[in-house]
């Protein structure tokens, strides 16, 4: 069998993406630090169809996974324009996350984008024209999970159209390297406070936003407050960074608070661990924040100077907050590379 690997990571927006319309495009522009270690390993191996073709086997960590075929057969059925060879072939897909499943980062970024990517080396591969690998690797990405698209740059990336970034668009996403040297670095610790299943995924909470009666305002403000990050990230003034990255997460889960039917994914120790942040900002001047996904994990934002003070923190204050005291300790990185 040909066979073709990529490594890709997860992202955490700064500013959210909440609501989508058509196909995978999103109903407000979005920001995100591109991950390090929470990283997707993915192979795809090919192998010409005798007759009908287009089977998948997926193996995760060595086993076979039929629950992942439904969505990979997805993005494929999507993408059929740009892989109109898919049905002349036969796949196996051998993937690997090097963070715990249910942890609270997003699989679907790095899985879909190391999907995204593999099958564009395919294309390549069999000779297909291609212009921009990683830009049609980002759209490819996106019709498998919207912010898989923004997993393909670093150390970040923007999605979606917006006045102050030039080449923005909704159907992929960019490298934002217009950024002081602080936030190359900058560090992510994603403390787990709840590794089940969410109670209402993503895509239904998406959803959720076509009839929300704030979802007009809401689509405003993330223009405005991209606006602001811009400066922020440009000059390096953390704390007014970190104000508003929380305020992106605070609003997020606001708007599934005003959903209807509405719905909580925070936890009582979401809202405790972001107390003590407050708190232990307030004392000590530390530049440490936190952001939120869509769910009940909580992610510690800070830059490397200040990561002895945050490690104390974290152990005396905060990892009995955690299942069983666990939590991943990231940082920005550089992007996908080709593993095969």
């Amino acid at each position: 069998m040909n066979k073709v690997g990529w490594e890709s990571p997860s992202n955490i927006a700064l500013v959210k993406y909440w609501g989508k319309y058509n196909n995978q495009l999103p109903a407000n522009p979005s920001l995100s630090f591109t991950l390090k270690t929470c990283v997707t390993q993915t192979y795809l191996s090919w192998e010409k169809a005798q007759g009908v073709g287009g089977n998948i086997s997926v193996f995760l960590d060595g086993t076979e996974s039929p629950s992942f075929k439904p969505k990979i057969n997805q993005f494929f059925q999507r993408n059929a324009k740009a892989l109109p060879f898919f049905s002349d072939y036969n796949y196996k897909i051998e993937t690997h996350n090097t963070f715990p499943h249910s942890s609270g980062i997003a699989s679907s970024a790095s899985g879909m984008s190391a999907l995204a990517l593999c099958a564009l080396g395919m294309a390549k591969s069999l000779g297909l024209p291609i212009s921009n690998f990683e830009q049609e690797a980002s759209i490819l990405a996106r019709l498998g999970s919207g912010s898989a698209s923004r997993s393909i740059y670093a150390p970040l990336a923007s999605w979606g159209e917006h006045a102050q970034i030039p080449g923005s668009s909704n159907e992929f996403a960019s490298p934002y390297t217009d950024v002081h040297d602080v936030f190359k670095n900058y560090q992510d610790y994603i403390l787990l406070v709840d590794k089940g299943e969410k109670t209402v995924s993503s895509t239904a909470g998406h959803g959720l936003m076509n009839n929300h009666p704030f979802a007009k305002n809401r689509f405003a403000q993330a223009h405005t407050n991209l606006s602001e990050l811009i400066t922020y990230l440009k000059n390096g003034d953390l704390m007014k960074f970190g104000e508003l990255v929380e305020s992106e997460a605070l609003t997020l889960h606001a708007m599934m608070l005003t959903s209807r039917p509405y719905f909580i994914l925070m936890k009582s120790n979401t809202l405790e661990i972001i107390n003590r942040i407050w708190a232990f900002r307030k004392e000590t001047n530390i530049p440490v924040h936190f952001t939120l996904d869509a769910g009940a994990n909580v992610h510690l934002l800070f830059p490397q100077k200040v990561k002895s003070e945050v490690d104390a923190f974290v152990k005396n204050s905060l990892v009995d907050l955690c299942t069983n005291g666990e939590y991943l300790c990231d940082q920005v990185g550089e992007g996908p590379k080709q593993i095969f």
